[in-house]
């Protein structure tokens, strides 16, 4: 228990916590900070200090599910966040020789669980993308879009809805498409097919969705008959190696992460290939500020099992070569962080729906993974990356003064 005292010692220095062991003893780190709530941990079974020290993520998040654990003065949100706002991206050192050397040895050991092979891709997706649909009708906007949102702000201090600021995303994202009606688009990683749907209303292209999940294909496919344009908005439960082309244009939101770094070569020389000769890609992406790393255990295990969040350079790296140029980059920052909040909020607010849906311990996993989520966005080292790739160097004008105009257009209407 020392040494669980002392890792918490130099974690918390800002805002109060108080752990409360099974045996009655307590102890209490940090100060008052108005910036932060008091907290307190209250630990049920003595082996949670343990399992901490041994797996600080995983065990903590076991112990939290399992509920072994109890937070009072606020929920895993408040607590998550007491951490990393104490433990600061920006106040990380930078990596030296031996840190990378060691990293190397770690991203080499899970090479193997990266690797996404057409077998697994599909079972990896459905792990997530098949849970009740119910489910994701309750914290995701009207839309159900699973991926970040575009604010004004970094506070939200527009009070724009979750609604209006997943629209402004999908504006944000066609307008660097440079979309022209009659184009035909492929859409790789659809979901329940929004931004397939928006594309065709707002730009007048034709769509082609697709998607590994059967879940989000039924959704989808009933959504474009509902609105009548299922002859201009198809959906395909299909892998994306398996398609033929050409499109004009291909979009792909929230789908990069589950490629996995052997594939990415492969990826990017098969949308080469799907691209019209003037073809324009947009891939709106989770990133890594930091360089190559591994995905953490608790997300392996219960999240997204064969996911990993690229780095910017691991995604150039991988389109080098493939004669795919890289013609835009842009780092959202805070964007996420601001979305998973609004998909907190609206997870405790139906917090009986999802236990009546599946049970408490479900619901004590998906808050925990939904705190870690914003969080890491706001204090750690993720970001969103959109990357623009064209296969002619003409394709686009060559300031970016289209996006600007013709965002403005899109949120106009």
């Amino acid at each position: 228990m020392k040494l669980f005292e002392r890792v918490l010692k130099r974690l918390v220095t800002r805002g109060q916590l108080t752990v409360h062991y099974a045996n009655g003893e307590s102890f209490t780190v940090g100060r008052p900070d108005p910036a932060f709530p008091t907290l307190a941990l209250r630990l049920h079974d003595g082996r949670v200090p343990f399992d901490i020290v041994r797996d600080p993520r995983l065990g903590m998040a076991e112990a939290w599910i399992d509920g072994r654990v109890g937070i009072e003065g606020g929920g895993i949100m408040e607590f998550i966040s007491m951490i990393r706002a104490n433990n600061p991206w920006e106040a990380g050192r930078s990596i030296d020789a031996r840190s990378r050397l060691r990293r190397s040895f770690k991203t080499v050991r899970q090479k193997l669980w990266r690797a996404n092979h057409k077998a697994r891709s599909k079972a990896n997706v459905a792990h997530h993308y098949d849970l009740s649909g119910a489910l994701y009708a309750l914290f995701l906007d009207r839309d159900r879009q699973y991926s970040c949102a575009y604010f004004p702000d970094m506070d939200n201090q527009a009070g724009i809805s979750l609604e209006q600021a997943q629209e402004d995303k999908k504006a944000h994202i066609a307008a660097k498409l440079h979309l022209k009606p009659g184009m035909k688009v492929l859409d790789i990683g659809c979901g329940w097919g929004g931004m397939a749907l928006y594309l065709h209303r707002t730009c007048g292209v034709d769509v082609t969705g697709i998607t590994l999940s059967e879940e989000q294909l039924k959704v989808a496919r009933q959504r474009a008959q509902d609105a009548g344009v299922a002859d201009h908005v198809r959906f395909e439960l299909i892998d994306y190696r398996d398609m033929q082309g050409p499109f004009d244009r291909i979009v792909s939101v929230g789908m990069f992460e589950h490629v996995g770094t052997a594939h990415y070569r492969t990826f990017y020389n098969k949308c080469r290939d799907l691209l019209a000769p003037d073809g324009v890609m947009l891939i709106h992406t989770i990133g890594r500020i930091d360089g190559p790393g591994i995905t953490d255990a608790f997300t392996q295990k219960y999240i997204f099992p064969g996911g990993y969040i690229p780095a910017l350079s691991e995604m150039i790296q991988g389109s080098e070569g493939t004669r795919l140029m890289v013609t835009d980059v842009e780092v959202l920052r805070l964007h996420y962080g601001l979305t998973i909040r609004e998909w907190y909020k609206r997870t405790m607010a139906h917090k009986a729906d999802i236990i009546a849906l599946y049970d408490e311990r479900f619901f004590r996993l998906w808050t925990f993974y939904l705190a870690g989520a914003a969080t890491v966005f706001e204090h750690g080292g993720m970001v969103n990356y959109q990357v623009q790739y064209a296969r002619d160097r003409r394709a686009l004008p060559i300031t970016r003064d289209y996006m600007q105009d013709a965002e403005s257009a899109l949120r106009g209407r």
